[in-house]
């Protein structure tokens, strides 16, 4: 009877200055390709490929791209050959590095002058969600950023909050103004008639409210739109 092997294949059969752990230590990581930094972090393959041929695989369809590890879920990660829990909650945990070190700031406290910089805190963590989020985001009168709040986590092409609990929110902060921020899992940051709509009606409320809406800008793909800047405000 054939023996059952367990080895996995390597990449150390690969030429030297071709393994992604040599050509990191002898180059750096900026000299890696995405599959070769993949790789790295997969380490080990199964008996017919190597940990750098599972990282192909991983990058091949959809974005064919990195982008891939964010639209991936743990399940789906888990049908790649090479690929068990262990690996798939690390993949995933490294997309959720990704986004927060994107939205980290060096400096104590964090300032946002405009709509660029509001969405662009925003851009990565937003872009790359399957369904509507929507996020108030508040600010003290020298926009000095307070704190955000998730109001509602919607479909793909809905989502639902109280316009209460949004104002709730800001007394609690004591905020000076707010801005709305919600992603379009299409892509595309055009709002609907349904956006802009709900966006006057929190107009008219913040005015009554006194606690005024300063933007509401709608999250695409490495793009935005920004209701102040397009004179919808």
């Amino acid at each position: 009877m054939r023996q059952k092997t367990t080895n996995h294949k390597t990449m150390k059969t690969l030429p030297k200055d071709q393994q992604p752990y040599e050509k990191f230590l002898s180059k750096g990581p900026e000299a890696l390709s995405d599959a070769e930094l993949l790789a790295i972090i997969i380490k080990n393959g199964t008996c017919q490929k190597s940990a750098l041929e599972v990282s192909m695989e991983l990058l091949e369809d959809r974005e064919e791209n990195l982008l891939n590890l964010y639209k991936y879920s743990y399940k789906e990660l888990l049908s790649f050959d090479g690929i068990g829990p262990v690996k798939a909650i690390q993949l995933k945990a490294i997309c959720e590095l990704s986004r927060r070190i994107a939205q980290t700031r060096s400096a104590d406290r964090i300032f946002m002058y405009n709509s660029d910089e509001v969405a662009e805190y925003y851009m990565e963590s937003m872009r790359h969600l399957s369904k509507e989020m929507l996020v108030a985001c508040f600010f003290d009168m020298k926009c000095g950023f307070l704190g955000d709040e998730i109001l509602a986590n919607g479909t793909l092409n809905q989502a639902v909050f109280s316009s209460r609990e949004l104002f709730q929110k800001a007394l609690k902060y004591d905020a000076g103004y707010f801005i709305l921020i919600h992603n379009h899992p299409t892509g595309d940051p055009t709002p609907s008639k349904e956006d802009i709509l709900a966006t006057r009606q929190i107009k008219e409320c913040s005015r009554i409210m006194e606690i005024p809406l300063e933007d509401h800008i709608i999250i695409g793909d490495l793009t935005y739109y920004s209701f102040r800047k397009q004179e919808q405000l």
